[in-house]
């Protein structure tokens, strides 16, 4: 079949991956100059089953309540005139029962572990370098009430296979000498081994490379307008290049998915997440982090990438804003310095704002969806890096009627 990829972020270029092993003639649409310029560019870079869990937690309604006083909470609700932010969080809210939060974290967790492996297979067969390391990532705390919570809420993603290890202070320190004298407020943390990092743009540009070379089409710079159906089925899409045809439609456009998909009549419970991250480059600095790490206090994301140190943190409910000034990376920076002072040149440093693509659980959205060729893998939040190589395995299965090789009960949309 020809298949039409619509995105060409590290979800979109996967999938379209897996579907070329598959035999398919595919085509991938993104409407920038190059692959993974959005999300996909300005993550933390970092593949994580140990931190699976979902947003939608016990925790979330009052850390939102408290965002529209304090300014400086991991999570934070902005005020908007969009009816579609307030019913997406009141979705959203109704996911942060207990019950419901372990459910969605079991499930990501299975999805991240799943993704790991085909990962692992995909890199057999293409030797691609993108700054991996198999380091393991560290999620450290700075009180013993926090560390307590921490390992308690591990042993969750443990009984489900995640290895995790319990440090105290100085485990910590032995395990990244790098981090400054400020750091002796952390208390402990939970390393997984198992977890790794890398740059998903890196990743995502070479795969596409070999798409192509493969007798792929990377259509970038083509943004496309509508989708048309015709007997129950997708006819075309169409673009500000001209109408694209094909047999079968895989919509992986990130947060702009539900406004695209709205013009055929499908609702998609697709809500953007701001988030932001300072790319900086080490330079000649001595003691650059060693260890991937995320501070559990404030959900701030640590990664040494190649030659550079992704920082990421906040989780913003502000719509499609991706507006950002230097304030707004002033916290982000000042905690990253005091954790590692001669890690990286920080008066260099990048600033970036994107939009995570995110469900009321947490989860994405797979499978055929209102006509009969066209297919969803979308929705992936925070964690599309991590869980983008399994998503495409399972959806090039779905357009071939395979069972996948996990269950996905509560992944089909």
């Amino acid at each position: 079949m020809r298949i039409l990829v619509m995105g060409g972020g590290v979800v979109g270029v996967t999938t379209a991956y897996q579907l070329q092993r598959d035999g398919h003639e595919v085509v991938v649409v993104e409407r920038n100059g190059l692959t993974a310029s959005g999300t996909s560019w300005g993550n933390a870079g970092m593949i994580m089953p140990g931190h699976s869990f979902s947003w939608s937690s016990p925790m979330a309604p009052m850390i939102l309540l408290k965002s529209l006083v304090l300014k400086d909470q991991a999570l934070r609700f902005r005020l908007s005139t969009d009816p579609r932010q307030y019913y997406w969080t009141s979705l959203f809210s109704r996911e942060c029962m207990p019950a419901s939060a372990r459910r969605n974290t079991l499930l990501n967790h299975r999805l991240a572990a799943y993704s790991q492996e085909v990962l692992k297979r995909t890199l057999c067969d293409e030797p691609i370098d993108y700054d991996r390391s198999q380091g393991g990532i560290l999620y450290y705390h700075r009180s013993q009430r926090s560390l307590d919570a921490g390992i308690a809420r591990m042993k969750l993603l443990e009984t489900a296979g995640q290895r995790i290890e319990a440090l105290d202070r100085r485990g910590v320190r032995a395990l990244d000498p790098s981090l400054g004298a400020e750091a002796s407020e952390i208390v402990g943390g939970v390393y997984c081994p198992t977890d790794e990092t890398g740059d998903p743009a890196k990743f995502t540009r070479a795969l596409a490379e070999r798409i192509v070379a493969r007798g792929g089409k990377i259509q970038t710079g083509v943004t496309i307008g509508g989708i048309e159906a015709a007997g129950g089925s997708i006819s075309r899409i169409t673009t500000d290049k001209g109408p694209l045809t094909a047999d079968a439609y895989v919509l992986a456009m990130g947060s702009e998915s539900a406004p695209l998909a709205r013009k055929i009549g499908v609702n998609l419970p697709i809500y953007p997440i701001k988030g932001y991250s300072l790319t900086i480059p080490v330079g000649n600095q001595p003691n650059p982090p060693r260890v991937a790490s995320l501070d559990a206090d404030n959900l701030l994301a640590i990664s040494r990438l190649g030659d550079r140190v992704r920082v990421t943190a906040t989780a913003e409910f502000a719509g499609y804003d991706t507006s950002h000034k230097p304030g707004d990376f002033a916290f982000i920076k000042r905690v990253t310095q005091q954790l590692y002072p001669d890690g990286a040149d920080f008066d260099r440093a990048e600033m970036w704002a994107g939009l995570r693509p995110t469900t009321p659980t947490n989860l994405p959205l797979f499978g055929r969806k209102g006509f009969a060729n066209f297919y969803l893998n979308t929705g992936h939040g925070d964690i599309g890096w991590t869980t983008s190589h399994g998503s495409a395995r399972i959806t090039a299965d779905l357009i071939a009627g395979r069972t996948p090789e996990i269950p996905v009960d509560g992944l089909l949309a």
